[in-house]
């Protein structure tokens, strides 16, 4: 087959190409939960001083695309600087800012529904502020996160294609340009998406049915 061929011939390139996009992607899930993270705390602990900017920020980025913000850090802002920075940290940058933002909007919304009665209730079982916060608040508000931070971060994965546009060495570009030597549009773009749905499905699968199994409407009506 035509498609077992052109593996073995650029398997290299290939393997290179894939290490380049797992490399990336979780560079950028690292960095956007644990920033995220972090921010989302902080703005559902201190509404006003980091609340309102995570607000005025997500509402920014939802009106810039992503290939709109990493073209403008690759080369406006590298020029305005007077820097050149490697394409792969500006990709990288560009991806942990959004996966940021989404992962804070998301913490700081499941904490702000967090219902206090919860806590009273542990209060009243005789259970130290530490012991709730332990058994009671953090179990129930990361299985209400977690469904929809997998779903951020298979989006992110795949936003990782938007670095070759930048010269990063990632799968997709590895993919053009192999195709740009064999002219086999069917078989090495069919390749390359059977690749991300052998990550993506299975993650999107897993978020499903841990919304449904676990995630509820914890509000006090």
């Amino acid at each position: 087959m035509v498609l077992l061929q052109i593996l073995r011939d650029y398997h290299e390139a290939i393997l290179n190409g894939l290490g380049v996009t797992l490399k990336l992607s979780l560079v950028i899930w690292f960095g956007g939960l644990l920033v995220g993270g972090l921010v989302g705390t902080a703005s559902d602990r201190w509404k006003k001083g980091v609340g309102l900017p995570l607000r005025f920020g997500s509402f920014v980025l939802s009106g810039l695309p992503i290939l709109v913000l990493l073209f403008w850090l690759h080369y406006p802002l590298q020029s305005i600087l007077g820097i050149v920075v490697d394409p792969f940290y500006t990709a990288a940058a560009a991806l942990i800012l959004v996966n940021a933002v989404l992962v804070a909007d998301v913490v700081k919304n499941t904490l702000n529904d967090f219902p206090h009665q919860y806590v009273i209730a542990a209060q009243v079982c005789g259970l130290s502020a530490r012991d709730t916060v332990i058994r009671i608040q953090i179990p129930i508000v990361f299985r209400q996160m977690l469904p929809g931070l997998l779903m951020i971060q298979v989006t992110m994965l795949q936003s990782t294609l938007f670095a070759s546009l930048i010269s990063v060495d990632e799968i997709f570009r590895v993919a053009q340009r192999i195709n740009a030597m064999v002219y086999r549009p069917v078989e090495v773009y069919t390749a390359l998406g059977a690749f991300f749905l052998a990550i993506c499905l299975p993650l999107n699968a897993l978020a499903t049915q841990l919304r449904r199994r676990y995630t509820r409407d914890l509000s006090e009506r």
